[in-house]
């Protein structure tokens, strides 16, 4: 049977790795047939922007966004081998035409064009085998990529084009290879990612009113700042872009620090290049470049892996709360199974108890002695179902938070030694020393008597059928630092670490289902439940061989 998902179920399913890149294709419009014209054609604009105003190291460009917008369109839109031939052949035509309209020669131009595919052909390729899940959100997703598609994918085209233009002009290969290889590595890290992270969720989040405000008001701000710090009036606030960026990590998550990336290198980059800022003033060439480059790789950029710590937590947070509803959901369901069992077997059971009554009595007619036997034995299974259909109301109960529980002041002893007095009745507990020790005066505990009983009772019954080799079973009463502390001790074979760990579970008897000593699983856990709405806490201490001491603490009155 199909049901509806919950928002949060919906926004966990959206979010799991295996289907980010599915959504991220989907997502505003990028995955239409025209991508790759569109994508050529922005390539061309932006080739011949940054040759024309981009150029630091002779023919090569510290800006340089066309591959950055290539890859991450390739990578949101791939559909095949097919697919992938048309587009690289329209990037080609795209960056061939910017080069050519930037005035750069027909030999320039076809190896621009080749050290550029080859860029962006690796790019994708190894963000496609080391990050196939395109996934930003998360720490390792975003590492993988950046080193992949940023930092390696540029390194053969950067020495292809230093060697060229060596060859070609005589630049200087180290200044021409190290500018190519900062602008493209700086083109993938900020431009692709923030292609990657703009999927539809984040425009569906973006279009609340607050949250478009937030966003525009503190990138208005990193704007603003960027341009006092590289401008002709250079003011010394550059400390102040940091927290600002962090701030832009905590508020807009991994959207917003890509944009900010992009605002920071465009300002940053193209201001020192023009000499202003504190890195035009200091340094001259190229150089100013390349300073600025550097502040925003190792500076900045860091930042990206803060919102995707940032989102990896989100996510998981929203898994949790997913997870915790699940179970609140399956709780119920339990609960309310279990009190419809428990009504189901009281009404019949108790006609059971009765006739089994008269039976034996004789009422039912002349009775011989295994007759009577058998009436017995009846009877007495009933009365155990009968008990177990009340522990489970009560564990129905304990669970919806239909028990209530009156706390008063309440004598810890006299407890113990009316459940000591009821405990030494029981035939399993014949031959076995009961002892109720009570260490110093006024231990009144703030609880419900009744209730309280009950919990005691249970370990109490516990102790004398599976610790009762022991010999001794120990009620002790104490004062602790903000309450009072009562333990049952016995002697018994004691319990492993593991199944110290099950011993508070629902049904859970331990390995002993088939054993000759009767038991269900419930008496635990109902005693957990009724001292924490007591505001108590129940635990064990034991070890294989040396016995066990159940303990309750509760506040003193």
């Amino acid at each position: 049977m199909s049901r509806a998902l919950d928002p949060l179920e919906s926004a966990v399913k959206a979010d799991t790795p295996a289907k980010v890149s599915a959504t991220a294709a989907r997502s505003v419009g990028i995955g239409q047939p025209m991508a790759p014209v569109f994508t050529a054609m922005a390539v061309l604009v932006l080739v011949v922007l940054s040759l024309t105003f981009a150029r630091s190291a002779g023919m090569v460009a510290a800006l340089w966004g066309a591959a950055g917008v290539a890859v991450a369109v390739w990578l949101r839109t791939s559909r095949g081998p097919l697919y992938d031939l048309s587009f690289g052949g329209l990037i080609a035509a795209g960056i061939a035409a910017g080069n050519l309209l930037a005035g750069n020669s027909t030999e320039l131009t076809v190896m621009f064009t080749v050290a550029n595919m080859l860029d962006i052909y690796l790019a994708v390729l190894l963000a496609r085998r080391f990050a196939p899940t395109l996934n930003l959100a998360s720490v390792e997703g975003a590492c993988r990529f950046l080193l992949a598609a940023a930092a390696i994918a540029p390194i053969p085209a950067a020495a292809f084009v230093g060697g060229m233009l060596y060859w070609m002009t005589g630049s200087d290969f180290l200044d021409t290879a190290q500018t190519w290889w900062f602008g493209h590595a700086l083109s993938v890290a900020v431009l692709s990612s923030f292609g990657l992270a703009l999927t539809r969720r984040e425009v569906v989040r973006y279009r609340a009113p607050a949250r478009a405000i937030e966003a525009f008001v503190l990138l208005g701000l990193l704007t603003v700042l960027c341009l006092l710090v590289f401008s002709r009036q250079t003011m010394p606030i550059g400390f102040v872009i940091l927290p600002l960026m962090l701030l832009i990590a905590v508020r807009l998550r991994m959207l917003g620090v890509t944009a900010a990336l992009i605002i920071v290198s465009i300002i940053a980059i193209g201001g020192s290049m023009r000499g202003f800022g504190p890195y035009g003033l200091a340094f001259e060439g190229s150089d100013r470049a390349l300073m600025a480059q550097l502040l925003v790789l190792f500076g900045y950029l860091p930042i990206m892996l803060v919102a995707a710590l940032l989102e990896e937590r989100d996510r998981f947070a929203d898994r949790a709360r997913l997870g915790q509803v699940r179970a609140e959901r399956a709780s119920d369901a339990k609960s309310r199974l279990l009190a419809n069992v428990a009504h189901e077997i009281k009404s019949p059971v108790g006609g059971v108890i009765g006739i089994g009554e008269l039976w034996k009595a004789g009422q039912l007619g002349p009775v011989s002695a295994t007759q009577a036997e058998m009436a017995d034995m009846l009877v007495k299974t009933a009365r155990q179902v009968e008990a177990l259909a009340h522990d489970l109301l009560d564990v129905a109960r304990a669970e919806s938070g239909a028990v209530k529980v009156e706390l008063r002041p309440t004598d810890v002893p006299g407890v113990l030694e009316d459940v000591r007095r009821t405990t030494a009745l029981r035939p399993d507990a014949q031959g076995i020393r009961l002892d109720v020790i009570s260490e110093g005066d006024g231990l009144v505990a703030l609880a419900d008597s009744q209730r309280l009983t009950q919990v005691i009772a249970n370990l109490a019954s516990n102790a004398v059928k599976y610790g009762g080799a022991g010999g001794v079973v120990v009620f002790r009463a104490s004062k602790i630092y903000d309450g009072v502390r009562i333990e049952v001790i016995d002697r018994g074979g004691g319990l492993s670490v593991e199944k110290q760990t099950q011993l508070f579970e629902p049904f859970n008897r331990l390995g002993l289902e088939r054993s000759t000593v009767e038991g269900h699983g419930i008496g635990l856990a109902l005693a957990k439940r009724l001292v924490e709405l007591q505001g108590g806490s129940i635990g064990v201490t034991s070890a294989p061989g040396e016995g066990s001491t159940f303990w309750v603490e509760l506040p003193a009155a």
